[in-house]
């Protein structure tokens, strides 16, 4: 039984079964004929994840199936399983692209920019990185045109279009690629909305780096760096205090949510780019990342568990429950019954959920000018797999692993409760001892303050 709420450009009537081309008020989604088989395994309705561009929306289900529907004029606008024989992992949605991440960590992907001969058709673009060391994916994201490629050996390769120099490479001498080319090592982490023609990529030193579109300033360079087109990878300078968390970016601008403990309250939100469209939070258009500052945002019991950002809208939830956004509204997209831009963050009516005795297993998913807030519960069943790929990517956080070989392997706090009993602690050590001696690796825990 799924638990999905939908709002924005109803582009597609069977999307949700309401005539209505702007759904200004959050209202329940149904799939085709939901009703009509009440025995099938509850695994086959619960959804995992939601992508949303600006042609299509993938629904990805826990029994690693997903189905697509489009808004493209040769669209009959039934729903199409999407064909994909490996387990589905992630699903991602730009404009003119798609990629499928599979649990094998293989991905498969079709669009203009990715396969010209057949734009319908998937294919496996993983296996055409030349280092055939290199083929299993850890991550892959979908931008505008492009979709890039994240390696269990920390490496990211682009592929698509290079317009803007979003791949990192002079636009002029490689206006697009067929083939993965390899953009950075040593990264832990990629930042993008489907909506950018702009991205952003962490490495494992936590230095944080840029390329693309950045004629409104929505890079975060600053004032000094006013290119059209960033087509180097570089550095940004000047970050906020703290953990970078999430990143996700419109066409005009970029939202940062940065955590530091010696704050109050510890989780905030930065904006930069264009304000004209109210995407911003802020009134002013700004070049490097500026914090979004609002009362909704100054409690420091009440801290962002979720954001998304759609083309120039942004949906953020809060841990007690609060629904705040702000930006472009034009088809309802923002929830408040009306089509009202909002330039700062208001508090908008949460309808009743199905299961909101647990807020953190909500979600946001943002569209080009369409929203979906839906419920992905934690699945314990690749638990083991989950943790070592965390321990790959070294991600920071307040529980550290050590393995045999003495290497210091730092795993993300907030996944851990996310696939753990967040009430438990005892419990969650156990779990996390018995799996640790199944990998073959020291027993050793300890809490770092």
């Amino acid at each position: 039984m799924n638990d999905c709420l939908f709002f924005g450009q109803n582009y597609n009537p069977k999307l949700n079964q309401n005539k209505s081309n702007k759904i200004t008020k959050p209202i329940q989604f149904k799939f085709e004929n939901e009703n009509e088989n009440e025995n099938e395994n509850e695994n086959e309705k619960q959804i995992k994840q939601i992508s949303s561009g600006y042609l299509s929306t993938i629904f990805l289900f826990e029994n690693g199936k997903a189905i697509e529907y489009s808004n493209q004029t040769n669209s009959k606008q039934n729903p199409e399983k999407i064909q994909i024989e490996e387990n589905i992992q992630k699903v991602t949605v730009g404009v003119q692209n798609e990629a499928i991440l599979t649990k094998e960590g293989n991905v498969f992907a079709k669009g203009e920019n990715i396969n010209p001969n057949n734009t319908n058709e998937f294919i496996n673009i993983s296996s055409l990185i030349e280092d055939k060391n290199d083929r299993i994916i850890q991550d892959a994201v979908s931008g505008w045109c492009s979709i890039y490629l994240l390696t269990s050996n920390q490496n990211v390769y682009g592929i698509g279009s290079n317009q803007f120099g979003q791949l990192g490479f002079d636009s002029e001498t490689l206006p697009k690629t067929y083939k993965p080319i390899l953009m950075m090592k040593n990264v832990s982490k990629i930042f993008l909305e489907n909506s950018s023609e702009h991205v952003f990529l962490l490495n494992s030193n936590q230095e944080l780096f840029v390329c693309g579109w950045n004629n409104y300033g929505q890079v975060g360079l600053g004032e000094s760096r006013k290119e059209e087109y960033i087509q180097k990878l570089t550095k940004i300078q000047n970050i906020p205090k703290g953990k970078i968390i999430d990143i996700k970016s419109g066409y005009f601008h970029s939202i940062m949510l940065i955590e530091n403990q010696n704050e109050n309250p510890k989780r905030k939100l930065y904006s930069c780019g264009y304000s004209r469209y109210n995407g911003l939070g802020q009134n002013e258009n700004t070049y490097e990342f500026t914090e979004i500052k609002s009362s909704l945002f100054e409690n420091e019991n009440d801290y962002i568990i979720d954001f998304s950002v759609g083309n120039a809208h942004t949906l953020i939830l809060t841990s007690n429950s609060k629904l705040i956004g702000f930006g472009d509204n034009d088809d309802g997209q923002l929830g408040t019954g009306d089509t009202n831009d909002q330039s700062i963050p208001i508090q908008i009516e949460l309808p009743k959920l199905r299961f909101n005795e647990n807020i953190s297993n909500y979600h946001f998913s943002c569209g080009f000018n369409r929203s979906f807030l839906y419920y992905s519960p934690p699945s314990f069943s690749n638990l083991e797999e989950d943790l070592i790929k965390l321990f790959r990517r070294k991600e920071f956080c307040d529980i550290s692993f050590k393995t045999k070989n003495g290497e210091i392997i730092e795993a993300h706090k907030l996944i851990l409760k996310y696939r753990l009993n967040q009430n438990q602690n005892q419990n969650e050590i156990e779990k996390l001892q018995e799996i640790i001696s199944k990998n073959q690796l020291k027993n050793q825990i300890k809490y770092l303050k």
